[in-house]
């Protein structure tokens, strides 16, 4: 990343939230979303820009005290002089730049291109939205759509029908199936940081946007027709308490033999009027936000709870006889004659009849029973507004399933034992009739509990079309986009048409619902065909990847063409590793790779499966060496054959190796399945057989990566890398100094699936300066893996001083870095004597340079110094990892191979791992 990049210089003002401090992101303010580095172009020679110039120190700049000031002047004021300047500068690991890797990657679908900017405004931290714990946010949700309506005047009646046996069977199969299906939502919803739209975000970002919008279109309006059915169920409970409250008055005739009598029912008028009524009122409610929803929600559900407690109450005070006749008390008899089932007909009201049309089973009790376990959507509903949701989804739907469940399973012991059978199947309001210490508690129970089921529902939908339309994936509904799903308290300035259809689809299912009939089912299937072809046909593509996907990858050939050529979502990424088997020529002639290389490949990939490819690169004409290299590629394919590595061999013929590198990282591949990590090992036997070619081929090979944008993975100590039977210990070391796209942690997780790693725990190092907010920065990163859900510890280590004169070292490290710079003096006066011998400019690798030594003596001292911390924490490591840093622009190789040479000195296993310009890993489900 270019300094130029990030523009402004540093603010005074700074807005306070809790106990950190963020200086103000201003709308000048710019960052290039580029997670891995630099193009070669943008070295630390660039080091003047309009956020800090650094000036590197000279001897004539140190104080008295023999250190160098803390400051260089500018243009905008005092500027810090950066001290891992070898790493590049906006590219580091900082609070600002773990908030550019956090944005969602809906905000920017695709990788940033070169030179291409997106905005990071962090607007004012201060006006916070309203956000939802656990108990408000889930839980009580869940809770009150769980328990309704069939708890009061139907589960007695289960009881009766199917016997405690059968009703406990039935309990436990629906509660396994509710418990199962909330173990899956949680596992999904844990699966990184998730937006608002419930269960819409959910599938959608799982299985695609074709499945998603069809399912959540589905679930908005089955939202709206549940709130429908909540509110007639409460109207139809309060008219049969009133019934002097109906403004209109219906009668049948109820025939009891050669009987006939008149009997008042319910109007459907005055059905439809109060229900028109109610859901206006409690859509009111929920067009005053969150904030209003938190103090209802209590009113509706305390009672409720109340009138269970009065019923539990009642059955213990219950005695023979009384309050009305088949109640037996807690009666051991009554618990014996009700534990078998006694299916049979009954008429449409539920009453035993023998010349009944309908007849009951235990399929049957099922259909009926099974809605009063459903409902633990009402908590993902508001993942918009949870403070967690990685805790309070999981946390509060299965505890609220698991509560029901229990109150439902410890019922059907209560119910069976306190009445006969003849009660339980005549009396439909039998918790009424045991509550304590009257029958209207249960009443007021039912119209609240009912109430409260459809106010969220209500509170459901308009969120979930909002987070549909918001995702642009059907055009026709681009006038329900929002400018900001996470606005305080959903502002109703722009919720206002979302309310207003929720409103307006409730009150129609309100009129509606008494046309139910099976034909409904039919219909919305048809309904969800219709939508999913539609959007695959007319919809935008949401660049979210999806499930299947990541199936396509298993199947190579037969998938290419749906795989396509864009860039594939982070959330289907995987490693194909390009492993360059020789790169420094000094293996026997018949070993056509290093013996652990293939080793090192499968630790690249989850449980050994992925593609690799394995390569090498024959110097000489292609004409006269193609036999040799048909011969060379069946070795290296019969070597990947016996080390059971997932793999391809491929020999490419150039006229050298530099040419042929670069014809293969910029050809390999088809499409998406082209190799996305270069592999090398590190040169360690370049200086002992002094192969002065090296250096140049060791920069070519990663600066030909940066161009062709691959990331890049330099392996030292490869003669020690563990196999599969070598089990290790310690900890894995990750010394994330430049953002990677999240390429060094993903490497990480994926050493921890293998069984020679899986003993080992991870620990991230993270460079601070010396006047760096160091907790700010260990509470970012600690946030952004948890978010990823990455354990590990995160250490944050404060720089105090760069000076080479500061400090005190080990005597091997002074000494290593003293023949260092040694040697490269001595390699630098060559080069100026070679220039004025043939009076030419300063030339090295075959190209000009331009080489200031205070800055070389700068970045040796740099390497020294991560070389020693790495010593001094990560000695006993099973694997250490760290960021590349990019070879400066104008130096020569040499002097590259110097600093490497300092930073991987004495350290057993060592990954050096350079990212590219996307993300590898994702935040969000």
């Amino acid at each position: 990343m270019n300094t130029d990049d990030l523009e402004g210089g540093e603010d005074d003002g700074y807005h306070a939230q809790g106990n950190r401090k963020y200086s103000p992101v201003g709308a000048q303010d710019r960052a290039v979303l580029e997670m891995a580095s630099m193009d070669p172009g943008s070295s630390a020679t660039a080091s003047q820009s309009s956020i800090r110039k650094v000036r590197a120190r000279t001897q004539g700049s140190m104080d008295s005290d023999g250190k160098a000031p803390d400051v260089a002047g500018g243009d905008n004021g005092p500027h810090r002089e950066h001290k891992l300047e070898l790493f590049g500068f906006d590219s580091l690991v900082n609070i600002l730049g773990l908030k550019s890797m956090t944005q969602e990657q809906v905000l920017a679908p695709s990788s940033p291109r070169d030179n291409e900017v997106v905005s990071i405004t962090g607007g004012d931290p201060t006006s916070s939205s309203v956000k939802m714990g656990t108990m408000m946010g889930v839980f009580v949700p869940c809770l009150q759509s769980i328990l309704g309506i069939i708890y009061y005047i139907r589960f007695s009646w289960i009881i009766g029908m199917g016997g405690i046996a059968d009703s406990l069977l039935l309990v436990s199969l629906c509660g396994l199936c509710t418990f199962l299906t909330g173990l899956s939502l949680s596992a999904i919803a844990t699966n990184g940081a998730m937006k608002g739209g419930g269960p819409y975000y959910l599938i959608g970002r799982a299985l695609g946007p074709e499945v998603g919008v069809s399912i959540g279109l589905c679930f908005f309006l089955g939202n709206a027709v549940a709130a429908a059915l909540y509110v007639l169920g409460a109207v139809e409970t309060f008219l049969k308490a009133l019934p002097s409250a109906g403004f209109f008055t219906e009668t049948s005739t109820k025939v009891n033999g050669s009987v006939s009598k008149p009997i008042q029912t319910i109007s459907t008028h005055d059905l439809q009027i109060y229900g028109l009524v109610v859901t206006v009122i409690l859509c009111i409610i929920v067009f005053g936000g969150v904030k209003m929803i938190n103090r209802v929600a209590p009113v509706f559900l305390i009672p409720v709870l109340l009138s269970v407690l009065c019923i539990v109450i009642g059955i213990f005070m219950a005695k023979k006889d009384d309050p009305d006749t088949g109640i037996t008390g807690l009666s051991a008899d009554s618990f014996k004659d009700n534990w078998d089932s006694m299916y049979q007909n009954t008429n449409s009201d539920g009453i035993p009849d023998r010349d009944g049309k309908v007849y009951w089973n235990f399929n049957a009790l099922v259909g009926l029973f099974f809605p009063a376990v459903t409902g633990i959507m009402a908590g993902s509903n508001r993942s918009a507004s949870l403070k967690d949701t990685q805790r309070s989804i999981p946390v509060g739907t299965l505890s609220a399933t698991l509560v029901t469940t229990l109150l439902y399973l410890v019922s059907v012991f209560l119910f069976g034992a306190v009445a006969n059978r003849e009660k339980l199947l005549t009396d439909r309001l039998l918790t009424a009739t045991i509550a304590w210490p009257f029958p209207v508690v249960i009443r007021v129970g039912i119209i609240l509990s009912t109430l409260g089921a459809a106010l969220q529902s209500l509170t459901g939908a308009p969120r979930l079309l909002a987070a549909i339309a918001n995702d642009d994936i059907l055009p026709v509904l681009n006038c329900f986009r929002v400018a900001d799903t996470n606005a305080p308290s959903w502002r109703p300035r722009w919720k206002f048409h979302h309310w207003l259809l929720s409103l307006l689809g409730a009150l129609l299912c309100v009129v509606i619902m008494f046309l139910i009939s099976w034909l409904f089912t039919v219909v919305s299937l048809a309904l969800a065909s219709l939508i999913y072809y539609y959007v695959s046909i007319k919809g935008k593509a949401g660049d979210w990847g999806d499930g299947f996907k990541s199936a396509y990858f298993q199947l190579a050939l037969r998938s290419l063409r749906s795989l396509g050529a864009k860039q594939v979502h982070p959330k289907n990424w995987y490693p194909i590793p390009l492993i360059f088997c020789r790169p420094w020529g000094k293996l026997p002639e018949n070993v056509p790779c290093h013996p652990k290389l293939a080793d090192f490949a499968n630790c690249m990939k989850k449980k050994g499966r992925g593609m690799s490819i394995f390569v090498n690169i024959l110097d000489g004409d292609y004409h006269e060496c193609a036999e040799d290299a048909k011969e060379a590629c069946k070795q290296l394919d019969t070597y990947i054959n016996y080390k059971n590595c997932e793999g391809v061999a491929e020999i490419v013929v150039a006229t050298n190796m530099t040419e042929g590198f670069r014809g293969i990282v910029q050809t390999m591949g088809l499409g998406n399945l082209k190799p996305n990590i270069v592999v090398v090992r590190y040169p360690e036997i370049w200086r002992r057989e002094n192969l002065k070619e090296i250096p140049t081929r060791f920069v070519g090979i990663i600066n030909d990566c940066i161009v062709a944008n691959k990331a890049v993975v330099i392996v030292k100590g490869l003669d020690e890398w563990p196999n599969e039977y070598q089990r290790q210990y310690g900890s894995i070391d990750l010394y994330w100094i430049v953002r990677d796209g999240g390429l060094m942690l993903l490497l990480s997780q994926l050493l921890l699936t293998k069984e020679s790693f899986e003993s080992c725990k991870i620990q991230v190092f993270c460079i601070a300066e010396e006047d760096s907010d160091a907790e700010s920065l260990k509470a970012d990163v600690k946030k952004f893996l948890y978010d990823l859900r990455l354990q590990a510890e995160v250490i944050v280590i404060t720089i105090k001083s760069w000076d080479v004169e500061g400090g005190s070292q080990q005597d091997d490290s002074i000494e290593a870095f003293n023949d260092a710079r040694k040697r490269v003096a001595s390699y630098l006066e060559e080069l100026k004597e070679a220039a004025k011998r043939e009076g030419t400019p300063l030339m090295a690798d075959g190209k000009a340079v331009v080489v200031d030594e205070q800055q070389v003596e700068k970045f040796l001292y740099t390497t020294l110094k991560l070389n020693t911390t790495i010593l001094r924490y990560s000695r006993m490591a099973a694997v250490v990892l760290v960021s590349l840093p990019p070879p400066p622009i104008n130096h020569p190789a040499y002097c590259y191979m110097e600093y490497m040479d300092l930073l991987v000195g004495n350290v057993q296993r060592l990954l050096m791992v350079r990212g590219y310009r996307r993300d590898v890993v994702t935040l969000f489900t």
